[in-house]
């Protein structure tokens, strides 16, 4: 394994979440990080959280010429890790057009647009973060399993088309981030230890859990092309 140490890190959707234990682990490790996301107010608390010299950029993955204006600005990057993303969900025949497209334009060609633009050392390295309903889908969440699939498929195609720098997936499951804090704590509690108790694993995921697998991506250069599913093994379950 690679160390970080003065690596330059972008992690977008680094202000809460995974992205932000992502964040912190990098510049644990000594990387140079710099967080992205759309809010100003979420991008310095963060900042102050992880502490250690970490910058800050106001990217909304919805524009594209904001992203083209950063990247050309910036040095190449030695890794960029792109978990921002704001998917509704539904069973198709409920989940409005517009939600689906949104949720669409926000995970997929959010992350696209990132990808395309994207200034990237000769080998360094892209992460997305998908789901694990790519390969076990939901009757209640059929759009996010197919967002997730296509993410897979991009970074797998990207792996080759930007050689020799790498490009590589992590595969949640069900993880405990912000995205559940709207849901009521007792029905909260209650979905997570119900899921909890379907798992061989017997627990749900952390945001530490998948910042460890991307770290292990940024730091294996023999990694490139691959999906790494961290999800407690709801696939197998």
């Amino acid at each position: 394994m690679t160390s970080l140490a003065n690596q330059r890190v972008l992690v977008v959707g680094g202000s809460s979440g995974i992205g932000l234990a992502v964040a912190e682990q990098a510049a644990a490790a000594g990387a140079a990080v710099t967080i992205a996301s759309r809010s100003a107010d979420k991008l310095a608390e963060a900042a102050s959280r992880i502490g250690q010299g970490v910058r800050t950029a106001a990217i909304d993955t919805a524009d594209e010429a904001g992203i083209d204006a950063f990247f050309a600005a910036n040095e190449a990057w030695d890794h960029i890790v792109i978990s921002a993303a704001q998917t509704p969900s539904g069973p198709v025949r409920k989940l409005s057009l517009d939600d689906a497209k949104r949720a669409m334009e926000s995970k997929f060609w959010g992350a696209y647009r990132i990808a395309r633009a994207a200034k990237l050392a000769e080998r360094g390295s892209l992460t997305f973060i998908s789901g694990f309903l790519s390969e076990r889908p939901s009757a209640s969440s059929v759009l996010q399993g197919a967002i997730n699939a296509a993410l897979e498929s991009l970074a797998r195609g990207l792996a080759l088309e930007l050689s020799p720098a790498r490009v590589n997936t992590v595969s949640p499951g069900l993880i405990d981030t912000p995205l559940w804090s709207k849901m009521d704590e007792t029905n909260r509690n209650a979905m997570f230890e119900r899921v909890a108790g379907s798992l061989p694993a017997k627990t749900v995921g952390k945001p530490s859990d998948i910042a460890n697998a991307v770290l292990f991506l940024m730091t294996t250069p023999f990694a490139t092309g691959s999906t790494v599913r961290v999800d407690g093994g709801g696939v197998i379950g």
